[in-house]
């Protein structure tokens, strides 16, 4: 049977974003909300996250061009992007690969009612939707005009089926967000819902950390996607730019 997926995949969380800082100081401070004042869609990377995005485009520089990204795929989000435009233009992928590809499925993970709350902000505004995520479970918990995990992964599917049907082997870069990460490592890795929340309780996705899959054939079929790192953040420490690990915005209800 013929090879559908890429050769290789390097999933990455964008950089620290001006949002993570908020959040971080949100919770330091026990707040209820979050002070943001953009929408989620348009927070920007922070200065040490546009350092973070500058970093790991100079390593993929040091690649040999035929193991460099052939396409770039990104969340729609401004810190996403942001984060995809740095790597390229560090990297030397902006004059080697055509423009960015925004996908839409790649976005964030929405909140509803719970947008820029803290965890503390849940429980003090919405004590029945904190009752309701302790007994269903993130993985299945929808706050009204929000997401649960499990409707990340439903678009996601849809996603991976065109990253399959339209960039069956190249080596492509997607740029998204930490529940997205996550969820790809679920769908890759046809994970249970007790072994993906796991790897999420051991800790964050670091920012602009590195997850990658390499393409093993299989006879009979059409192969897989054999995980080769997760969290890697060599490229970070190498180049001196910080590394920072802080929730999402959206920590509460993700």
């Amino acid at each position: 049977m013929g090879q559908c997926w890429p050769n290789r995949i390097w999933i990455v969380r964008h950089g620290e974003s001006a949002g993570n800082v908020a959040s971080e100081a949100a919770h330091g401070a026990n707040r209820a909300r979050i002070d943001i004042a953009e929408r989620d869609v348009d927070v920007p990377l922070s200065q040490r996250g546009e350092e973070q995005a500058d970093a790991l485009g100079r390593w993929f520089a040091t690649f040999p061009p035929d193991e460099r990204p052939e396409t770039v795929l990104t969340s729609p989000y401004r810190r996403a992007r942001q984060t995809a435009s740095r790597i390229r233009a560090a990297s030397g992928l902006a004059h080697e690969t055509p423009e960015d590809l925004v996908d839409e499925r790649l976005r964030e993970k929405e909140l509803g009612i719970l947008d820029r709350l803290t965890r503390s902000g849940v429980e003090q505004l919405h004590p029945e939707q904190a009752e309701m995520r302790r007994r269903l479970g993130k993985f299945y918990h929808r706050p009204p005009s929000g997401e649960s995990w499990c409707d990340v992964i439903l678009r996601l599917r849809s996603a991976l089926d065109t990253v399959s049907l339209h960039h069956g082997e190249k080596r492509v870069l997607i740029v998204a967000h930490q529940v997205v990460v996550l969820c790809l490592r679920y769908l890759l890795e046809e994970m249970t819902e007790a072994e993906i929340l796991a790897i999420d309780a051991a800790g964050d996705v670091v920012n602009c950390s590195v997850t990658e899959y390499s393409f093993q054939p299989e006879e009979k079929t059409t192969g897989k996607l054999r995980l080769e790192r997760y969290n890697f953040v060599a490229p970070l420490f190498e180049a001196g730019a910080p590394v920072t690990s802080e929730p999402d915005a959206n920590v509460a209800a993700r």
